[in-house]
């Protein structure tokens, strides 16, 4: 066997995919250019190996430019999406840079169209389905490329090289990532073969810090229509003048069918997309090519089944509910759940086969909103955390209008303690600590949040019970509503150590000293508030100088009462059995808190909804804490803090109490006839102000 160096961006990749150019730069010398911002003195070259015998190359090409400031890398831009159209030319393109080289063999690109990423990126090696291209995230590149070191598996139409030495492939780099940087995780995405690809190597490796994503997995391939093509195809000659879309159309045309209309609905715009993109299905995948590629899988799928139970690895799997191709929601996938030690499923019913090429599924967005993207070994769910991006944030906005039905009234105190309509009173700079009531099932957080970022440009962070991170696959737990919008949105478990680091990065903070309790209350307990006796957050907001906003909400009793509370689910013995396995399963805090306080069983209220009410929210007068460090960390001080915090929060409550009394657009009916007349847009007015 033999080694040798390689140069930088080799000519095998295709001038669209890979593009450099010499430059002039004002010092005269020439420059590299390409679609990274180059600083030669942070320019990391990777070593490129090249092995013979039936060892696959090994091709490795990357670019790191200059490092942007921390904040600016942690704001998303506007991303603009390839389509379809774009995928089907990068792919000729890659077809006829694989046909002018001499014994091509499988190796790794990075597409220029990613990074730089942020500092200390994992990193994500992209394994390609049955195409082999490599390109099946070029809808995702830019956004993957933000916050991953991002690397794709190229398996050219001609080669050969047998799925035992593709796991060893995957293998070798993943090993020499991780000797590299031994403390960062390694994610393996990968979608049908490339998912069985990422299974084998983990049930080899457990380890190395690994996350796989595995769309539609070909594990189920022995139950897939492909399954009687590859009968018929190993008996069949292989003429020249047959071509895949022959074969495929006369042995399923009702697969053919579906798989037209699918790239259809993944590209309207593109003018006969059935015939464009097969077309280049029958180029990738010549008939010897396809019959390789099949036996591969089919081989593939059993020898990743046979080791499942050696992954030990974190697994999402993304299951399209309108795949043509394999039974990916089938009772396989319950079977598949089950083996893997720690595995986690996202159904897109709507999606087919092709799932990154949707046009609606966005792989960043999922990867926050399930929470698995980390830096370390342990996810720091305050440092690791990726602020959502213009799309999400409309896509967000788009989902919950039914927000603007509610027309929740928002009011804050100025420093003169004089009452506004709106968040003038609101501190811009953080760290700022929100400190309220939890209405009943969390209902005020959707509201408060979407407000203070459409109108205040605040990004305000929950501290959440860890029952909203936590995913179960036999227990009682269940997903919870709004979970996904949360964790999107930056909520963290509650913890000492969360709290800090969110004072310590000048966050806005969303606390409930209440928690459950007060989320799940009881009949007759609105508006009550269960704070813990002592003070659990005042000396710690002092130590960040951390402004305090004292807030009161109401509403709860205008769109639900309570019909079963926790008294009477506990009297029936099948309730009273799921609350105390339901408890269990997800944890007490408190647990060294006596009474009523540290009672934290979670169970779900029977409510009975009633015609919409209204939100109202008060923020009283912001306490500083600036300057009183020293003076709260005697204990008699900080509780005299707390106990004015909790009496203000009260008094909110109470103003707001009264004052919807009064409000003549306190019901949904008057809310819109004021919008029939003013608009759908315009501001519903409430009461009047002192």
């Amino acid at each position: 066997m033999s080694c040798n160096a390689l140069c930088l961006f080799p000519c095998r990749f295709p001038p669209s995919i890979f593009r450099h150019e010499l430059t002039s730069s004002p010092s005269g010398r020439s420059k590299l250019t390409a679609l990274f911002s180059i600083n030669p003195s942070r320019t990391r070259t990777k070593r490129l190996a090249l092995c013979t015998h039936h060892t696959p190359t090994l091709t490795t090409s990357w670019i790191t430019g200059a490092m942007e400031d921390h904040d600016h890398r942690h704001q998303h831009v506007e991303d603009e999406r390839v389509s379809l159209k774009h995928f089907i030319e990068q792919t000729k393109d890659l077809v006829r840079s694989d046909s002018s080289t001499t014994a091509p063999s499988p190796h790794w690109f990075s597409p220029l169209d990613c990074g730089p990423p942020l500092d200390d990126s994992p990193l994500l090696l992209f394994l390609p389905g049955i195409d082999g291209t490599g390109l099946g995230l070029i809808m995702h590149h830019k956004k993957l490329g933000k916050i991953f070191e991002f690397w794709c598996l190229h398996i050219p139409p001609k080669d050969r090289t047998p799925f035992t030495d593709l796991v060893k492939l995957i293998e070798s780099t993943i090993r020499s990532e991780h000797h590299r940087s031994p403390n960062r995780p390694i994610y393996l995405v990968g979608e049908s073969l490339g998912a069985c690809l990422a299974l084998s190597v983990a049930a080899f490796n457990p380890d190395i810090d690994l996350v796989l994503i595995l769309a539609n997995p070909a594990t189920f391939f022995s139950r897939s229509q492909l399954q009687p093509i590859l009968h018929l195809l190993q008996f069949m000659p292989h003429s020249p003048n047959l071509s895949f879309l022959h074969i495929l159309s006369s042995m399923t045309g009702a697969m053919m069918a579906n798989l037209e209309k699918e790239v259809e609905r993944l590209s309207p715009d593109l003018v006969a997309p059935s015939i464009a993109y097969l077309s280049v299905i029958a180029d990738i995948l010549p008939i010897e090519t396809l019959v390789w590629k099949l036996q591969m899988i089919n081989s593939a799928s059993s020898f990743a089944n046979s080791r499942l139970h050696a992954v030990k690895a974190q697994t999402l799997i993304l299951s399209s509910g309108r795949d043509p191709l394999l039974p990916s929601q089938e009772e396989g996938l319950l079977r598949l759940q089950q083996l893997l030690a720690n595995c986690e499923i996202c159904r897109f019913e709507d999606c087919g086969h092709f799932l990154f090429l949707e046009d609606a599924f966005d792989l960043v967005t999922v990867i926050k909103q399930v929470g698995v993207y980390r830096r370390s070994k342990e996810r720091d769910f305050v440092l690791d955390y990726i602020p959502p991006s213009p799309s999400e944030l409309r896509t967000l906005r788009d989902n919950n209008r039914w927000i603007n039905i509610m027309s929740p009234v928002m009011l804050s105190t100025l420093a003169d303690e004089t009452i506004v309509r709106g968040f003038a009173g609101i501190p811009s700079e953080g760290p700022v600590l929100y400190v309220g009531y939890h209405m009943l099932l969390g209902s005020d957080i959707a509201p408060l949040v979407a407000q203070l970022w459409e109108q205040k440009g605040i990004h305000l962070r929950g501290i959440a019970h860890p029952m909203m991170f936590m995913k179960s696959k036999q227990g009682n737990l269940v997903e919870l509503p709004f979970s996904d919008y949360f964790r999107l949105m930056g909520a963290v478990p509650v913890s000492g150590k969360n709290f800090f680091r969110l004072l310590s990065t000048k966050s806005h903070i969303l606390l409930y000293p209440g928690g459950i309790r007060e989320a799940l209350h009881r009949k007759g307990e609105a508006y009550k508030l269960f704070w813990p006796e002592r003070s659990e957050f005042v000396r710690m907001a002092a130590r960040f100088g951390a402004k305090i906003v004292p807030f009161g909400t109401v509403g709860e009793d205008d769109f639900f009462d309570i019909l079963l509370d926790y008294e009477d689910q506990m009297k029936i013995p099948f309730l009273k059995k799921y609350i105390d396995a339901l408890s269990d399963e997800v944890g007490k805090l408190r647990t060294t808190v006596d009474g009523e306080v540290g009672n934290q069983d979670v169970y779900f209220p029977g409510i009975l909804p009633k015609s919409p009410g209204r939100f109202y929210y008060y923020f009283g007068k912001t306490i500083e804490t600036d300057g009183r460090k020293q003076e709260l960390r005697d204990r008699e001080k900080a509780q005299e803090l707390y106990l004015q915090v909790k009496s203000e929060v009260e008094n909110c409550i109470a103003y707001l109490q009264e004052k919807r009394e009064s409000d003549p657009y306190r019901s949904l009916v008057s809310r819109l006839l004021f919008q029939a007349r003013h608009g759908f847009t315009s501001e519903v007015p409430a009461f009047d102000l002192d």
